[in-house]
């Protein structure tokens, strides 16, 4: 058997692509645009390893997508492909409208066309796993209750706006069509192989270059924060138990201030990679102009997931940030390949 993992070069997808084939010899085709935040480097472990089938393309190629389809007959397929930095959002909201948008409804429209002729059996067992975002529910107050699954959408930013509508679109191929599909909202991942824009790993590099540690505003906006491993193991139990048709939101049970959250790792940089003049990381710390319309606290409501499918996280806040700037520590060649001269300006105009 074989399934479609769209966007498995990216940070989660390719966490969750060698997650799956550490543990199972069922091929992953892999169709990956390569934007700027997909790598292959991410995937080189599976260089000349027959079960991982490399695909460079885009999902709004509705042809493409057919022949896929057509050759392989997926029983199932795992949605990770989304321009996914708000910041980048706000700057061009373009590709986000053609990539999350129109490209998860040229999915759709493949794997309804596909579905649609499986014998009985195949058909039964098919399903179509959407990976969506916590930011699709907008912003909370300080004291309001996570959110469940059941929250309205209230997205703020083009980005939160572009995966809302991706998700109504899911909904409405299951109840329109009867297409098998489940949907995840995950809370803010970080682990390995994330790209250097988001909060964390901008700081850990930044740090260890003697550069400013952006903070926005007062630092004290607040995310559910989630180690990339369980957010893969929360998809895998959702492909194999969750409901047809039901959204599953997907939290690390992390609440922290972004301010908090960097400086604890400055604190564990400080133990693991200490300055030379012995002064901490956190003297780095630079307070920015906060962005447009920054939502002020995401939480995650994963009590659906934990009483349904017995899913909780297996790492802590505290685990999971030590483990990913030991990463980063450990594989200074994929820091300095994926920090190209284009990511470098882009940094610069963004927190000039």
């Amino acid at each position: 058997m074989t399934i479609l993992v769209t966007g498995g070069a990216g940070f989660i997808g390719s966490n969750f692509v060698l997650d799956w084939l550490a543990q199972s010899d069922e091929t992953v085709v892999n169709l990956d645009k390569l934007t700027y935040a997909g790598n292959l480097q991410n995937l080189a472990s599976l260089e000349g390893d027959a079960r991982h089938v490399f695909v460079q393309g885009d999902i709004g190629d509705g042809a493409l997508l057919k022949s896929l389809f057509a050759r392989y007959r997926f029983r199932s397929v795992i949605n990770f492909a989304a321009e996914s930095h708000v910041d980048r959002s706000i700057a061009g909201p373009g590709a986000f409208i053609h990539t999350n948008i129109v490209g998860s409804f040229q999915l759709l429209e493949a794997a309804r066309a596909h579905w649609g002729g499986l014998d009985a059996l195949e058909k039964g067992a098919f399903r179509l796993l959407h990976v969506s975002t916590d930011e699709v529910y907008g912003s909370l107050g300080r004291e309001e209750a996570p959110f469940a699954e059941t929250h309205r959408y209230e997205p703020n930013s083009p980005y939160s706006a572009s995966k809302a509508a991706s998700d109504h679109l899911v909904r409405a191929y299951h109840h329109t069509y009867g297409l098998p599909v489940l949907t995840t909202n995950c809370s803010n991942n970080y682990g390995p192989y994330h790209f250097p824009e988001k909060l964390i790993p901008l700081c850990i590099l930044n740090a260890l270059a003697g550069k400013p540690l952006p903070i926005y505003g007062d630092g004290q906006q607040i995310r559910d924060w989630l180690y990339v491993t369980d957010h893969c193991t929360a998809i895998r139990r959702v492909l194999d138990a969750g409901r047809i048709g039901e959204t599953y939101n997907v939290g690390g049970w992390n609440e922290k201030p972004n301010l908090d959250v960097v400086r604890g790792l400055c604190d564990i940089l400080d133990q693991l990679a200490p300055r030379a003049d012995r002064n901490s990381y956190a003297e780095q710390i630079t307070f920015v102009a906060d962005r447009p319309g920054h939502d002020s606290r995401y939480a995650i409501d994963a009590h659906k997931i934990e009483r349904e499918l017995g899913w909780r996280p297996a790492e802590t806040f505290e685990t999971g940030l030590r483990k990913t700037v030991q990463w980063y520590l450990g594989h200074e060649e994929w820091v300095r390949n994926v920090t190209s001269g284009a990511y470098r300006d882009w940094i610069a105009k963004q927190y000039a």
